[in-house]
């Protein structure tokens, strides 16, 4: 859980869940909720899936999934898991000897579809290459995709038919004597997802892949997955995550640290809270956020770091931040560092300034830790 005794308003109660593998990455338990994300080049393109996988890593992506629609990328799998510095999880659909071939390449995780990977005899071939090959399993229920048995029984996708689809499923790769697997039971619509995870979360202790399926563009996509992943998150639900944009997987991992980050769920980098700035700013609050988020994507140690425009809310804001600027008057502002008043800094200057104060002090909190744990 995340503790926090002086605020307990914010404390978040997680779902006790076993834990598996995926690769080097632990799922579930009191493991780090995990962030994922899907390339979108042409599998077979070792060069050009390699150079998206690493920069998802870059941003902070834990877990890399790969689509494996054909043989020739099964086949280039077997280099994209050597180079990667990341576990993949290969993708699967339809085709039960794609997941095979994924295993026999060193993928960390099989995700097949059981509305369309076929019977149970082609599942159990799949869990057999898996223990042979030291993978695990999610099991991906999908609203869009439903067996045909469930529609003819529930009449339309709903909560109780994604659950059951997911059950159904644990329960053959249990018979099997097969237990490193993880399930999500996505959808594109918010209420359907959340009421099947909700139930979900009842009815197993898997670990749980939360998704919001198809959610969109990068505005939309980001605010439905904001909406439906921290509605479960902040109710304990989720063990890893993946936000589902049409945009650069870049992206997905963005907006996915941000939302475990504003539940304090995980901590990665420079949190920037600053101000939608208004006629009293004494600086361009928007511009300047912008260009320090660029200049400041490369901290990865964890802080926080105050734009304000003004004097109305600035120096409260920088008494809970590790680094403030606060805008005044006669192009200079002020400069807080831990929440206390430093110094005056121009406008002009400004940028450069807190980037320097900012990395300095990440070198400090880097070194500290290190220190602390030889």
């Amino acid at each position: 859980m995340t503790h926090n005794p002086i605020r307990p308003w914010r404390n978040i109660e997680r779902r006790k869940s076993r834990q598996i593998m995926v690769g080097s990455v632990p799922v579930g338990g009191d493991a780090p909720i995990s962030v994922q994300t899907m390339t979108n080049t042409d599998s077979s393109d070792v060069k050009a899936t390699l150079a998206q996988i690493i920069a998802a890593y870059d941003v902070g992506a834990d877990i890399v999934r790969v689509s494996t629609p054909d043989k020739s990328s099964t086949q280039a799998l077997r280099e994209i898991v050597r180079e990667s510095p990341v576990p993949i999880v290969a993708d699967i659909h339809f085709h039960y000897k794609r997941a095979i071939e994924a295993a026999e390449a060193g993928a960390a995780c099989l995700r097949i579809n059981p509305g369309n990977i076929g019977s149970a005899s082609r599942v159990r071939d799949v869990i057999k290459a898996a223990r042979d090959h030291g993978c695990s399993i999610r099991i991906g229920v999908n609203a869009g995709s439903l067996e045909k048995h469930l529609l003819d029984k529930y009449a339309e996708p709903c909560p109780a038919a994604m659950v059951e689809s997911g059950l159904d499923h644990i329960k053959l790769l249990q018979d099997n004597d097969f237990h490193e697997f993880k399930i999500s039971v996505k959808a594109s619509d918010v209420f359907l997802a959340a009421a099947a995870y909700q139930q979900l979360a009842e009815a197993t202790d898997a670990p749980i892949h939360l998704g919001i399926t198809e959610a969109g563009g990068f505005v939309a996509g980001a605010v439905k997955s904001a909406v439906g992943m921290g509605n479960l998150l902040w109710a304990g639900i989720g063990d890893t995550i993946r936000v589902s944009l049409s945009a650069d997987p870049v992206e997905e991992v963005r907006v996915g640290y941000e939302i475990l980050k504003s539940l304090g769920l995980r901590t990665r980098g420079v949190q920037i809270i600053s101000c939608p700035s208004c006629a009293r700013q004494g600086f361009d609050v928007i511009k300047t956020v912008e260009t320090l988020e660029d200049r400041l994507s490369h901290i990865k140690t964890p802080m926080s770091l105050s734009i304000i425009g003004c004097v109305v809310n600035g120096p409260g804001e920088a008494l809970m931040t590790d680094i403030g600027f606060t805008g005044g008057g006669a192009g200079s502002g002020m400069i807080y560092l831990a929440g206390k008043q430093s110094h005056k800094q121009s406008n002009a200057e400004m940028v450069n300034h807190i980037v320097e104060l900012v990395e300095k002090r990440a070198a400090e909190l880097e070194a500290a830790a290190a220190k602390a744990d030889p």
